[in-house]
C-alpha cells in the first residue's frame, strides 16, 4: 500500500475542501482517505496550494511535438500523454482530425493496444471528422470529407477496450446510423456543423449527447436562427466541451456557456495541438505548416488549428474570466468530462474506490506534481 500525505493546501474531495489528508493507495485505486496527516512518512506541504481530482481531457490531437494524425503508434500515444501529464491530465482521449478510413481503423487498433499494453492515461480515441460539414471544416481538409457509409459504419461499431467519440456533422450523417452508433456505445458529438436550430435537436434525438469545442466551428445563436449554439445551450441533457484558452472563446461567451450549461454539464477541453510542452514554432497537420505565435496555432489562412492549451491552463482561465471558482473549474476538468465518457465510477474525483488520479497545483493554479493511480508522474 502506498501512502500519500498532504497538507496546507485546499484539497477537494467531492463537494468538500479541507486542508490537510492521507490518501491510502492500493493496487493503483484510492483506498482510503484520512483526515489526519501520520508524524514520519513522506508529506507534501501544498503551501497553499491544490489538490485536484487530475484532469479527464476528451479532446487532445497532440502533445511533446507528436500529432496523432502523423504518428499513429502506441509510442506516439505514449508521447501525447506523457505531455499533457506535465499538466495534470492524467486520462485523455487521443484525437484524430479528419483522415482517411485506413488511418481511423488504424487508430483505433492503436488506442486499443496502448491499452492493452497499460499505457497510462489512455482511455479510448476520438475520432474528430470526416463526416463533418466543409461549411463548418475549420482547418479540416476539405478533400478527406465524406459521408459515412456502411464499412465504417461497421468499423466504428465494433467492440473495443476503450471509449469510442465521434465528432459528426448531424446534419451529414443518417439518424438510423446516429441510433446505430449509439447503440453500440459510440459517443457522439456534434462539432464542425452547419445544422440548423431543428436538425441539432433532430442530431440530440437520435443519440448525440455531446457538442465538440462549443461555439467554434458551428452555426451561430442568432435571434431568428439560433443554430447549434443555441440547441446546444437550452438542451439540460447535452454536455458541451469548450476551448478555455482566452482565444477561441471571449470571456463573456465562456460566462454565458457557464451560467446556462452548469459546471455538469461544461467541460474544459484543450483540442491541444503538438505544440503543448515543446518550443518549437510549427508543426505539419495534412501537408500544411501550422504556425504556432505566442501559444496560438494558425494555418497560412489564419484559421485556428486547434490550441496549445493544456489542462491546467484551462482550469486558470476560467477562474480568471469567469465566475467560477477553483472546485468549479475543477469538475469542468474532471468529474463532468469523466461523467460524459461514461467513467465517473473510475475517475474525475478525489473518493474511496476511484483511481488515484491525482493533481497538485501551486496557488496560482501552475502544475507541480501529477499522480496516475498513485505513481507519480512529474
Amino acid at each position: 500500500m502506498t501512502v500519500l500525505a498532504f497538507t496546507n493546501g485546499h484539497i477537494l474531495l467531492g463537494d468538500r475542501i479541507v486542508p490537510s489528508a492521507t490518501v491510502q493507495i492500493e493496487a493503483g485505486r484510492i483506498a482510503d482517505i484520512a483526515a489526519d496527516v501520520p508524524v514520519d512518512g513522506t508529506v507534501y506541504d501544498l503551501d497553499g496550494g491544490w489538490l485536484l481530482p487530475g484532469f479527464v481531457d476528451s479532446q487532445v490531437n497532440g502533445g511533446g511535438g507528436a500529432l496523432l494524425n502523423n504518428d499513429i503508434t502506441v509510442e506516439g500515444l505514449a508521447t501525447i500523454a506523457q505531455a499533457h501529464a506535465r499538466f495534470g491530465t492524467t486520462a485523455l482521449m487521443p484525437t484524430l482530425i479528419t483522415d482517411t478510413p485506413a488511418a481511423i481503423s488504424a487508430a483505433l487498433d492503436v488506442v486499443d493496444a496502448a491499452i492493452a499494453q497499460g499505457l497510462p492515461g489512455i482511455v479510448g480515441l476520438h475520432i474528430e471528422g470526416p463526416f463533418i460539414n466543409a461549411v463548418r471544416k475549420g482547418v479540416h481538409d476539405p478533400a478527406l470529407i465524406r459521408r459515412l457509409d456502411e464499412d465504417l459504419l461497421v468499423e466504428l461499431c465494433r467492440p473495443r477496450r476503450g471509449k469510442v467519440m465521434l465528432t459528426i456533422a448531424p446534419e451529414q450523417v443518417e439518424p438510423q446510423a446516429l441510433e446505430r452508433l449509439r447503440a453500440a456505445g459510440v459517443i457522439i458529438s456534434a462539432g464542425h456543423t452547419n445544422a440548423t436550430f431543428a436538425e441539432a435537436q433532430a442530431g440530440f434525438a437520435a443519440g448525440l449527447t455531446g457538442v465538440t469545442h462549443l461555439y467554434n466551428a458551428m452555426s451561430p445563436l442568432l435571434h431568428r436562427a439560433p443554430g447549434v449554439v443555441g440547441a446546444a445551450l437550452l438542451n439540460d441533457a447535452v454536455w458541451c466541451g469548450i476551448i478555455a484558452d482566452g482565444v477561441h472563446v471571449a470571456g463573456p461567451a465562456l460566462e454565458i456557456a457557464l451560467r446556462m450549461k452548469g459546471t455538469e454539464r461544461l467541460m474544459l477541453v484543450t483540442d491541444a495541438m503538438p505544440s503543448v510542452g515543446m518550443s518549437a514554432g510549427s508543426f505539419e497537420l495534412n501537408g500544411r505548416t501550422i504556425t504556432v505565435t505566442d501559444g496560438v496555432c494558425q494555418d497560412e489562412n489564419g484559421t485556428l488549428a486547434g490550441s496549445s492549451l493544456d489542462m491546467a491552463g484551462a482550469v486558470r482561465t476560467m477562474v480568471a474570466l469567469t465566475s467560477a471558482d477553483v472546485p468549479m473549474a475543477s469538475r469542468m476538468a474532471s468529474a463532468t468530462p469523466a461523467a460524459f465518457l461514461g467513467l465517473a465510477d473510475e475517475i474525475g474525483t478525489l473518493a474511496t474506490g476511484q483511481r488515484a488520479d491525482m493533481v497538485w497545483l501551486d496557488a496560482a493554479l501552475q502544475p507541480v506534481q501529477c499522480w496516475i493511480g498513485g505513481g507519480a508522474v512529474i
